[in-house]
């Protein structure tokens, strides 16, 4: 088959992990030195690192955490003003573009969609996409009183996308949903109760499914954690697993202390073959999925994600295949939720159908927006090791907010174009959204959770139905939360039941029923 010299291809992929301890600061990662050492690794990899450097027109880079959710990462460090120019100084790389993406865990998965369109309509030659954090680095550094200078300022124009569309509306931010780890939970449970599990048979649930992602991350050369965990160890609190939110213990979530970078590189077959890239190294888009979903309390059922459903169902579409096309997946991994939705979505057995190729965020690293960079790249590798097979990886942003999946195999598609995702966000945009209340209610408890402080309760949201609509609220203090908790237990559950919401100064604060 003669190939369209236009069709995009993967040609290089890179990751860089660092287990630093502290004990030499002159040996401290930074953010952009992870970058550079993924991307030499990307560079090497593609069979022919002298000619694609000289090719590379556009570097984009996924935004770091410091830059996307301040007080998420110490300060006090500094950091390059420009991410994709320093990252092009270091490589002795001139772009005609520098990109930083929005913040978001799709970017590395929707920046391989948007440029593989960009390459084809021939508007990018070879395209380097990177990302990095050295969270771990700048914690160990705080914590030791270590003096680290990560300051860098670079000439030249930066495209600097922003922190992208708002994911939460005020109403949802006044009344307790903000955080991550405050807002997945409310998923979990919702899914937990459609499925009729008690709390304990959920958290056995997680945990098999983060046991088996922990062994994969075992294996895994550029983990942070590579360490096997078992499924009784993740469902029972300890010293070093404990309740941060109901239902989660400290190794079901991502864990955003990694010094990891990654990167990849794209562009056309036809400047593949000219600069000489083996075609074993040759990796193909052959569909994509993009879909945003609405405010969390805006959707129609909180126990389904109507963004992954339909992004992995136009990505499969737009490939021409079914999952039993798929040999190899990578499904973002935040929290179980994510994954259990997607498998569902899929319909595949988790049981039976590995799901990650990393070992996931909790257990290979949550590196902060880039961790999708790292499944790409695994990704290829794997592909290449089996070749004619097919694989899925689907990244995820916000709050199942903003999802991205791509469809890559070695085989070459018979023709590319690129994909229309607009007709998959108008389907999303589609579901209905329930009336959301601000007044004093009597209702019954749809779903919740307990954020914990050292173990003692610090907050809570609970989110109820009555048959007017739906109502958003939070305690007015740390005892409303220790009350919710104590109907939390085993024996208990706080779904179905009533609740109390009294509605002040655009505030809704609840009182649970004994």
């Amino acid at each position: 088959m003669t190939l369209d010299p236009s069709t995009p291809v993967l040609i290089g992929v890179g990751q860089a992990v660092d287990h630093w301890d502290g004990s030499d600061a002159a040996a401290a990662p930074s953010p952009q030195s992870l970058m550079q050492r993924a991307a030499e690794a990307a560079l090497t990899d593609s069979g022919a690192a002298d000619a694609v450097r000289a090719a590379i027109d556009v570097v984009t880079v996924v935004r770091h955490f410091a830059d996307s959710a301040p007080g998420m990462v110490p300060e006090g460090f500094g950091g390059c003003d420009k991410p994709p120019l320093g990252l092009a100084k270091r490589l002795g790389v001139t772009p005609v573009r520098a990109i930083y993406s929005i913040v978001g865990g799709q970017s590395p998965q929707s920046l391989v969609n948007e440029f593989a369109a960009a390459i084809h309509a021939g508007e990018a030659r070879c395209v380097l996409l990177s990302g990095s954090e050295a969270i771990a680095a700048a914690k160990t550094a705080a914590r030791k009183g270590i003096a680290l200078d990560w300051s860098e300022t670079i000439e030249g124009v930066m495209e600097d996308r922003g922190l992208g569309p708002m994911l939460l509306d005020r109403h949802e931010l006044k009344n307790g949903i903000g955080a991550p780890i405050l807002t997945y939970p409310l998923f979990e449970n919702a899914l937990r109760a459609r499925l009729g599990r008690s709390k304990v048979e959920h958290v056995a649930e997680m945990s098999e499914l983060w046991a088996g992602f922990s062994q994969v991350a075992a294996r895994n050369p550029y983990a942070q954690f590579p360490r096997a965990m078992s499924a009784d160890y993740l469902a029972t609190p300890s010293d070093g697993n404990y309740p941060v939110a109901d239902p989660y213990l400290k190794w079901h979530v991502a864990q955003d202390a990694v010094n990891q970078g990654a990167a990849v590189i794209l562009t056309s077959v036809g400047q593949a073959e000219a600069m000489g890239v083996p075609r074993a190294r040759w990796v193909f888009l052959h569909g994509s999925g993009e879909a945003m979903d609405k405010p969390v309390s805006l959707r129609t059922d909180l126990s389904h994600s109507r963004a992954i459903e339909v992004s992995l169902n136009g990505a499969l579409a737009s490939a021409g295949k079914t999952t039993a096309d798929i040999a190899h997946y990578d499904i973002y991994s935040c929290f179980p939720v994510a994954v259990l939705l997607a498998a569902e979505a899929l319909g595949v057995d988790w049981r039976t159908t590995p799901l990650t190729l990393t070992g996931g965020l909790p257990f290979s690293g949550g590196a902060g927006n880039n961790y999708s960079m790292h499944a790409i790249a695994a990704m290829a590798e794997t592909l290449r090791a089996d070749p004619g097979s097919y694989g899925l990886v689907l990244a995820n942003g916000g709050f199942l907010s903003k999802e991205a999946v791509g469809i890559y195999s070695t085989t070459a598609p018979e023709s590319w174009s690129p994909v229309d995702h607009a007709p998959m966000q108008a389907e999303v945009d589609a579901q209905p959204s329930p009336e959301r209340l601000e007044e004093d209610a009597v209702g019954t408890i749809e779903s919740y959770t307990i954020g914990y402080a050292k173990g003692v309760p610090a907050r809570a949201v609970v989110i109820a139905r009555t048959d007017k609509g739906r109502i958003v609220a939070r305690p007015d203090d740390a005892d409303k939360a220790g009350q919710l908790a104590a109907l939390a237990d085993p024996a208990h559950d706080p779904i179905g039941r009533t609740v109390a919401i009294r509605h002040a100064d655009g505030v809704n604060s609840f009182t649970v029923a004994a």
